[in-house]
């Protein structure tokens, strides 16, 4: 008798009770009436839909970029089509003027973030802004965000910031240089991924925290690579809730560590500024101080806006600083990969940088004007390679209807923005790296999201906030690099242009360069 109890309590109950759910959603699925299917037009299906996961066996544990999957079906399914991924209704969108259509006349329907298990334990449970639902708290944390960080004034202001980091990164490598340099051909070889992170995890870190230099950098940026591979992965408990428990693939303990990592290292600068900020003045406040006199309360307070207000404070300082991070990094190495492999791109930049600046002096953030050129190098890589090529899910608050099909309320609406910069009846030589196109016949076109053919920062009132400081800081870094140093691929063979899964499409390989001096040794002081 003991041995049946076991067997009833730990394999008859549990099967049971898993039955009775997967008898649940199949008549859910197939029993229920399709009123939407018999009343109003929707957008064609992708076929081969499995019952209870849906399309997920297409998408997820796939090796394959999930944009690029996104991109094949488009080819058969049009410019915007539909998948079921477990119960979660999702269209996908892949055209231009679909995309307008999304994030200027249906924008508000469709201002809303969806929740994922991510989002929830790695976005403090909703609360970076990114990813936070669109309400009262959304607007609030945005505002302070573009007036407090991105406001035009405030970027003038940490501009000293910006172009001493990028020095102190070129002087590093010209003593590295100095030190390491082949004695025969002049040059030192670099991997340019690591240098790129490195100079862009120390400036954020500075115009966001005010600290010069990161005590454990290698940690941190591990730390945000991880959270933005697991950000990217298509998890079933996202689709089919009931599953979650089982933590398939082990990605919910991994998030947790992650979540872990990240909030020690903003736990600490958050009570660093609280021991020191009287001892600041007005003009030395960075974006943590100021987000302390805004929200200055005890830390078990809970704010109106519903959150803690340690957790407001560094849930936003935080998504600002992977924001800035991750992206610009990705960015600028996949414009120095472009560049190496196309060497008269890398000698027009030259000769612009020989005519509009010179060699007697660096460059400031005041000479990219000037720079139209690197304007359109970095223009075409973000066509090209765009950090984010699957726009962060928006989740239509109402029904709507767009490309005049029916989007029932709660349908998630993605937009592959890889495939829309790469639209054949839009570009010429598409595949191919051609800056000039941005001086020529795609010259009115910007990247700012008025533009639908590229739109890598999104469109609407949930694109990238950061978007004007972002180029700012790529023109500048791309430049200045180009300017301080010769280079070139360390064979004859073209550089890896292989990408890494992800929210973000990192190169999956090391970007390895050899440099030379390129100015005289008296300006990399």
């Amino acid at each position: 008798m003991e041995f049946l109890s076991l067997l009833y309590d730990n394999i008859i109950t549990p099967t049971l009770a898993c039955t009775l759910v997967l008898l649940f959603f199949m008549c859910k699925l197939f029993l229920a009436p399709k009123k939407d299917a018999q009343h109003k037009r929707l957008a064609p299906e992708v076929p081969g839909a499995w019952p209870i996961i849906g399309h997920l066996h297409l998408l997820a544990g796939r090796k394959t970029p999930t944009h690029l999957i996104l991109a094949s079906m488009a080819d058969k399914y049009g410019p915007i089509f539909r998948m079921r991924l477990g119960s979660q209704l999702v269209v996908v969108v892949s055209d231009s003027i679909v995309a307008k259509e999304c994030f200027k006349a249906k924008d508000k329907e469709l201002a809303t973030r969806p929740k994922f298990m991510a989002s929830e334990i790695m976005g403090y449970n909703y609360s970076f802004f990114a990813i936070a639902p669109y309400g009262e708290y959304w607007r609030e944390i945005r505002k302070i965000v573009l007036l407090e960080l991105l406001s035009n004034r405030r970027i003038e202001m940490l501009r000293k910031v910006r172009e001493s980091h990028v020095r102190k990164a070129i002087k590093r490598t010209f003593d590295h240089w100095s030190h390491n340099k082949d004695p025969n051909s002049g040059a030192v070889v670099v991997e340019m991924k690591q240098w790129f992170s490195r100079l862009i995890i120390n400036l954020s870190i500075a115009m966001l925290f005010g600290e010069e230099e990161v005590p454990d950098e290698s940690q941190l940026l591990k730390s945000i690579r991880n959270l933005f591979e697991l950000f990217g992965e298509t998890l079933v408990s996202d689709f089919i809730p009931w599953l979650r428990w089982m933590d398939l693939g082990g990605y919910e303990k991994a998030m947790r560590k992650t979540a872990e990592e990240m909030d020690c290292a903003a736990d600490r600068w958050l009570k660093e500024h609280r021991t020191k900020r009287n001892l600041k003045s007005k003009e030395e406040e960075d974006f943590m101080d100021a987000m302390l006199s805004l929200f200055d309360a005890p830390s078990n307070q809970t704010h109106p806006l519903g959150f803690d207000t340690d957790v407001i404070i560094k849930s936003t300082c935080l998504n600002l600083l992977l924001g800035a991070t991750d992206t610009t990094t990705i960015t600028l190495t996949w414009a120095l990969s472009l560049v190496l492999n196309n060497y008269n791109v890398l000698r027009n930049i030259q000769d612009e940088l020989d005519t509009k600046i010179g060699k007697f002096r660096g460059i400031e953030e005041s000479d990219i004007n000037k720079l139209i050129y690197i304007q359109a190098v970095v223009k075409e890589t973000l066509r090209l390679h765009p950090a984010v090529p699957l726009s962060v899910p928006h989740e239509a608050i109402e029904d709507c209807t767009i490309n005049g099909y029916h989007i029932q309320k709660g349908t998630r609406v993605i937009s592959n923005l890889a495939k829309i910069h790469r639209d054949p009846k839009v570009w010429v030589d598409l595949n191919k790296f051609r800056p000039k196109r941005f001086l020529t016949t795609h010259k009115d076109i910007d990247v700012k999201g008025n533009n639908f053919e590229i739109i890598p920062f999104g469109s609407g009132r949930r694109m990238c906030p950061g978007m004007i400081l972002g180029l700012q800081i790529v023109h500048l870094t791309l430049a200045s690099l180009i300017q301080s140093f010769d280079m070139k691929r360390p064979s004859i063979e073209p550089i890896d242009m292989t990408q890494s899964p992800g929210l973000t499409t990192a190169k999956a390989t090391p970007l390895h360069v050899l440099l030379m001096l390129g100015l005289g040794s008296d300006l990399y002081g």
